[in-house]
C-alpha cells in the first residue's frame, strides 16, 4: 500500500527553472501542513532576501513585505484556499535592504487532497517593478513582450502540475493570468468526437450558453483552428464581422477588438483549442505569434495528461467496483454496512476489498483485504483473491485453512503483490466471533455500553509471502488462539448491541503524522459515532475527508442485534490436541458445567457423555486433533460440535459382545436426539443435538 499520501511527480522543494532565473522569476514551495517555506536563490533575491537572512518559515518573507500589501495577500492567499481553487495571483511591495520599495508579482498553485484539502502550494515570485500596467510600469512595447513571454513560461510551468482537466481550467480562467497574457477573456473548448465543448472561459462574459456545443466543420473560428491545425488570427473587429457572421451578434456587445485561436495538438492530432480575446487592435508580430503558439504547446500537454489522467483512473476505478460485491445481502441478526472511497493522487488506485458471505445456521463471515499497490494489476489481483478466499470459506474449510489457502494461491500467481486480509465469522446465535488476520489492521469493537478498544488478535504474514512463522507480530489476543498453518484463530464474543469495525489502513493513515495518530482518531470517531451502522460508516469515512491521506480506503461495519440468550453463559469452544490427557477432561468438565447453566438439568450427564465419545473418536482415529464446541442454536437446543482434519467419514458399525471399541457412534445415536456429519474442506464437523426443557 502506497506510504506517501501525496502527489508523487512533485519531489520537495519544487526544482527550480533555469529559464525562470534568466528573466528574474524564482520559485518558492510553501508547505501548509508543517510550515516550511523554500525559496530558491532567483526568488530570494527578487524580495531583497540574503540566503542567511531567510528563516524557511512564511514569517520570514512576510517580514519583508509592507504592512498593508501583507494583509491583502494573505486574504488572497486565504480566499483562494477557502473557494478550493488550484491557484491564484497578486502584486505587493517589498522593501529592499537599501529602503527603497519594489513590486513582486506572485502566481501559487495549490495542491490538494482527493477530499479537496490543501497541503502545499507551488509558485512563483517576480520582479514587476516594470510591468506595463503596473504601478511603476514603463508601459514601452519591447517590455511587454518580454512580460508575455515571462507570463507564458509561467503558466506552461503551473501547467505541468495539473492532475485534471479542471487543474487546467482553472489555471487558464484566474483572472491575473489573463490580465499578464494582455487578454480579456480566454474560452478552452476541448475535441468530443465531432463536436467542441466549451469547458471554460474567463472574465468579459464572453461565454454563450448557444454555442457551448459547436460541430468541427461549423463557421466558427475556434472549429477552424481544429481543422486546420493552425493559429486563427482576427485583428479587428472588422474581420470579426466579416470572416464569422453567425459569431458576431456575440462579439458585438463586448469591447473585444482582436483575438486569437491556438489549436491544441497532442500526438499530431487535435484535442481541444484555446481562444483569447483582445481589447486592442491584433497587428500581432511574428515574436508575440511564436509565443502564443508555444502557450498552445504548454497547453495542449498539460491538456492530454490531465485526460489520459482522467481516462486511466475512471477505468481503473470502475474495474475496481466492478470486481467488489455488487450488493450486500440481509443477514437476519445483523445490520451491516460498507464503504468504499477511490484515492485520487494520481492515475492509480488501489486493491482495497471487502465482503460479507453468509454462512447458514445462523452464521456470516466478513472479510476486509488491501493488495499491494496502486494500479489496474493490484485491482484484477484483488477481484481473484476476494473470489477464491469467499470459495475456500464457502467450501467449509476454517477461517485459519481458508487464510492459509488463499496465501499459498496468491503465491502461486507469481504476481510478486503481497495482500493483508482480516477474515471474521460470527455466529449470530451464541455471539462466538472468529477472526484470523494475515498481516492486517486489528479490528475494533464498540460494546452496547458505548466502551470501544482496539482488539490485539494473534496474526500471520501478509498473504503472498514465503511460507514461515510469523515473528513479532501476533500481539495479545483478547481470545485464546489456536495456533495452526501460521494463521492463528482468536475467538471472543459479540454480545447483542455490540458493534465490529474493520478498515483498511487508508482510514488510519495521516502522512507525515505518527503511526498510532489516525487509530486513536478511529477509536474516538468510534466511540462517539451514531449507534446506526449506515450513520457510523459515514462518520468514519469522514475521517479521510478531515485528515486522511491519500490512499484508498475500505470500511465495513456490523452490530449484532437482537437479546441475550435466557439461559446466559456463552459459547463454549476447546482445542483437543494429541498427546495431552488434560485436554478431554477439562473440556468434559467445562461441558457439563455449561449443560447444566444452560438448563440441561438430568440431561446433562448424557450431553458430557456423548461429547466424550466424540471426542475420543477425533483423538483416536484422526491425526492432528481438532476442536470441540458447544452452543445453542436458534431451535433452543443444545448442540455440541468435534471438529477434526480428517476428511473420512465416520460410520456406525455393530460391536461384538466382547468388542472393546465401534460402539461410540452407537451410543451417540441412543443419548442424542439428532446427530450428522458436516464435511468442512479438509476435514469434517460431527454433532450431535439435545432437547432441553
Amino acid at each position: 500500500m502506497d506510504q506517501r499520501g501525496r502527489t508523487p511527480e512533485v519531489d520537495w522543494p519544487a526544482r527550480p527553472d533555469l529559464s525562470l532565473a534568466l528573466n528574474r522569476m524564482g520559485t518558492f514551495d510553501w508547505d501548509l501542513d508543517s510550515g516550511r517555506m523554500h525559496l530558491d536563490a532567483t526568488a530570494a533575491e527578487v524580495v531583497g532576501l540574503r540566503p542567511e537572512e531567510f528563516d524557511g518559515t512564511p514569517a520570514g518573507l512576510r517580514e519583508r513585505v509592507l504592512p498593508g500589501d501583507e494583509a491583502r495577500l494573505d486574504r488572497r492567499v486565504s480566499q483562494a484556499l477557502t473557494d478550493g481553487r488550484s491557484h491564484y495571483g497578486a502584486y505587493f511591495r517589498t522593501r529592499r535592504p537599501d529602503g527603497s520599495t519594489a513590486w513582486t508579482h506572485v502566481q501559487g498553485h495549490i495542491l490538494r487532497e482527493p477530499n479537496g484539502r490543501a497541503y502545499r502550494i507551488i509558485g512563483i515570485l517576480r520582479d514587476a517593478d516594470h510591468d506595463p500596467g503596473e504601478p511603476g510600469a514603463a508601459g514601452e512595447r519591447d517590455e511587454g513582450r518580454r512580460r508575455m513571454t515571462g507570463v507564458v513560461e509561467r503558466t506552461t510551468a503551473i501547467l505541468a502540475h495539473a492532475r485534471t482537466v479542471h487543474d487546467v481550467t482553472d489555471i487558464l480562467k484566474d483572472p491575473d493570468a489573463l490580465g499578464h497574457l494582455g487578454a480579456v477573456s480566454v474560452m478552452l473548448g476541448i475535441v468530443d468526437g465531432a463536436r467542441i465543448h466549451l469547458v471554460a472561459e474567463g472574465r468579459l462574459g464572453s461565454y454563450v450558453p448557444e454555442i457551448e456545443y459547436t460541430r468541427i466543420d461549423a463557421p466558427f473560428p475556434m472549429s477552424e483552428a481544429v481543422r486546420t491545425l493552425q493559429p486563427v488570427l482576427i485583428a479587428s473587429r472588422e474581420e470579426f464581422q466579416r470572416r464569422y457572421p453567425q459569431l458576431w451578434p456575440y462579439i458585438e456587445p463586448l469591447s473585444v477588438r482582436s483575438g486569437v485561436y491556438l489549436p491544441l495538438i497532442a500526438q499530431g492530432k487535435p484535442i481541444g483549442a484555446i481562444g483569447l480575446l483582445y481589447t486592442r487592435d491584433g497587428d500581432f508580430t511574428d515574436e508575440e505569434r511564436n509565443v502564443l503558439v508555444a502557450l498552445g504547446s504548454g497547453i495542449a500537454q498539460s491538456l492530454q495528461r490531465a485526460m489520459l489522467f482522467e481516462q486511466e483512473h475512471d477505468l481503473a476505478e470502475g474495474l475496481q467496483r466492478a470486481l467488489l460485491p455488487r450488493r450486500i445481502p440481509q443477514v437476519p441478526g445483523a445490520l451491516i454496512a460498507v464503504r468504499y472511497r477511490a484515492a485520487r493522487m494520481g492515475r492509480d488506485i488501489g486493491g482495497d476489498w471487502y465482503d460479507v458471505i453468509p454462512l447458514g445456521e445462523g452464521r456470516v463471515g466478513v472479510m476486509i483485504g488491501d493488495v499491494e499497490g496502486h494500479d489496474t494489476d493490484a485491482a484484477a489481483v484483488m477481484g481473484q483473491l476476494r473470489i477464491v478466499l469467499r470459495a475456500y470459506i464457502l467450501e467449509g474449510h476454517t477461517p485459519g485453512t481458508a487464510m492459509a489457502r488463499a496465501n499459498v494461491f496468491l503465491r502461486d500467481l507469481a504476481t510478486e503483490r503481497f495482500a493483508t486480509c482480516t477474515y471474521a465469522e460470527l455466529d449470530l446465535t451464541t455471539g462466538t466471533l472468529l477472526l484470523v488476520r494475515a498481516g492486517h489492521l486489528d479490528p475494533v469493537v464498540r460494546r452496547g455500553d458505548g466502551s470501544c478498544h482496539r482488539v490485539r488478535i494473534a496474526g500471520g504474514l501478509p498473504l503472498g509471502l514465503p511460507a514461515r512463522e510469523a515473528q513479532g507480530g501476533a500481539g495479545t489476543a483478547e481470545g485464546a488462539p489456536e495456533v495452526g498453518a501460521g494463521y492463528p484463530v482468536s475467538t471472543l464474543e459479540l454480545h447483542p448491541g455490540d458493534t465490529l469495525i474493520l478498515c483498511t489502513d487508508g482510514l488510519v493513515e495521516r502522512p507525515g503524522g505518527e503511526p498510532e495518530a489516525g487509530m486513536r482518531e478511529l477509536l474516538d470517531a468510534v466511540r462517539e459515532g451514531p449507534a446506526e451502522v449506515e450513520e457510523l460508516a459515514d462518520v468514519l469515512c469522514d475521517l479521510v475527508g478531515d485528515a486522511g491521506g491519500g490512499d484508498d480506503m475500505a470500511l465495513l461495519v456490523l452490530r449484532r442485534r437482537g437479546t441475550p440468550a435466557p439461559r446466559g453463559g456463552g459459547p463454549l469452544r476447546q482445542r483437543l490436541s494429541p498427546g495431552d490427557p488434560e485436554g478431554p477432561a477439562l473440556a468434559r468438565h467445562l461441558i457439563r458445567a455449561a449443560a447444566a447453566a444452560w438448563g440441561a438439568g438430568e440431561r446433562a450427564d448424557e450431553i458430557e457423555l456423548a461429547a466424550d465419545e466424540l471426542m475420543t473418536n477425533a483423538l483416536v482415529h484422526t491425526e492432528g486433533g481438532g476442536h470441540v464446541g458447544m452452543r445453542l442454536t436458534a431451535a433452543g437446543r443444545i448442540r455440541v460440535e468435534v471438529e477434526d482434519t480428517s476428511s473420512a467419514l465416520p460410520r456406525r458399525r455393530e460391536a461384538g459382545d466382547w468388542a472393546v471399541s465401534g460402539r461410540g457412534l452407537m451410543l451417540v445415536d441412543t443419548l442424542a436426539d439428532a446427530w450428522g456429519v458436516e464435511p468442512r474442506g479438509g476435514g469434517k464437523r460431527v454433532w450431535c443435538e439435545f432437547i432441553v426443557p
